[in-house]
């Protein structure tokens, strides 16, 4: 089958490789025919080395597919089901588990150490990792069954693909993590996929003011459409903060950048008391510096929130409602819908600002 596989972390561009297998189908395992994934900004940091992956691996955690295939004892999901991949999975019996904090498991992670894919051909040959233990810009992709979770299948392969990571994450944080109550003010800085998200579940809250901050013009324009009150490039975001708070700062601010710099902004432009929502995957080397007495006199929360911080088949299902009642929109998220082979061009896209979210179609 076909797959994009990058040969060594740092390089630019992916190889569309046809000498690659999925490997591993056996007990408790699934083979899914991916139908649709989306081009995540994860995936260029792990390609880049911000995040740790081995290499050589294959992209791609937000994907969506039928099942073909499951192995000996799993019951769920069935043959012929529509999953949406799912990259961090609960065991459902670990202490993180069993505290209620299903999104601290460390089941998916350990899968991420484990080749889920090998080449069949040339002096290539040998074994490929799978970004986060899935690696969906493949055909075909062997998962633990709890990693591939059965969607109503008035869902469309591509929305179901979006709800896989960006949507679930940046919802999540919102819900979950910060909990943004009616007629609070919010900023959001960094406006992809998962801010956007952001955005529109603190419009579904009822957020009174919701500040988008993106360097990009086009990103600036499509928090507009998606539900932002106002967007602003970053150099902008002292003077709202002035404009809009009488300078005191904003209820609830949520990074998605990754980046210190932004976070320092972030926290700078969040009121005393309120919160400050981390949701941008950053690298390990990159340190954000508090003096101790800002921390204890401004008494502002610091709260980070991994996939949505709450529990990941909850937030799918909430997910899945309010785009069926018309209160998020995920169709109008996905900017560009580009075949396999075109992959590259998408992450060059990707990397000039100009998709919210690219769908590639397999």
């Amino acid at each position: 089958m076909r797959a994009a596989v990058l040969l060594e972390t740092g390089q630019d561009k992916l190889e569309v490789l046809d000498d690659i297998e999925p490997a591993g189908l056996g007990p408790g395992k699934v083979r899914v025919r991916i139908k649709a994934t989306g081009l995540c900004h994860s995936d260029l940091s792990a390609m880049s080395g911000v995040l740790p992956q081995p290499a050589p691996f294959v992209p791609g955690h937000e994907g969506a597919g039928e099942v073909l295939e499951v192995g000996e004892g799993v019951t769920r999901p069935r043959q012929g089901d529509r999953v949406v991949v799912c990259w961090l999975p609960a065991c459902n019996s670990c202490p993180a588990c069993r505290r209620g904090q299903s999104h601290l498991c460390l089941t998916g992670f350990m899968n991420a150490g484990t080749p889920n894919f090998r080449r069949t051909t040339g002096d290539g040959g040998g074994e490929v990792f799978g970004f986060a233990g899935t690696g969906t810009f493949a055909e075909e992709v062997v998962l633990d069954a709890p990693c591939a979770v059965p969607v109503p299948d008035d869902v469309p392969f591509e929305i179901a693909a979006l709800i896989g990571c960006g949507v679930t994450t940046g919802l999540g944080a919102v819900f979950n993590t910060a909990r943004v109550e009616a007629g609070a003010s919010v900023a959001v800085l960094g406006c992809g996929g998962v801010g956007i998200s952001a955005v529109q579940g603190a419009r579904a809250c009822g957020a009174a003011q919701i500040v988008a901050v993106d360097p990009v013009a086009g990103r600036r324009e499509a928090a507009l459409r998606f539900g932002a009150t106002e967007a602003v490039a970053p150099d902008e975001l002292a003077d709202a903060k002035r404009r809009i708070t009488a300078d005191e700062g904003f209820d609830h601010v949520f990074e998605v950048v990754g980046r210190s710099a932004t976070a320092r902004a972030a926290y700078d432009a969040t009121r005393r008391g309120g919160t400050l929502c981390v949701v941008g995957a950053g690298a390990m080397d990159d340190q954000l510096q508090f003096n101790m007495f800002e921390l204890f006199f401004d008494e502002k929360r610091i709260l980070p929130s991994l996939y949505g911080g709450g529990d990941v088949l909850r937030s799918y299902d909430r997910a899945v409602a309010l785009w069926r009642a018309g209160r998020i929109d995920l169709e109008g998220m996905i900017t560009h819908r580009v075949r396999l082979g075109e992959i590259n061009e998408a992450i060059d896209q990707m990397r000039t600002g100009e998709a919210l979210r690219t769908s590639i179609a397999m």
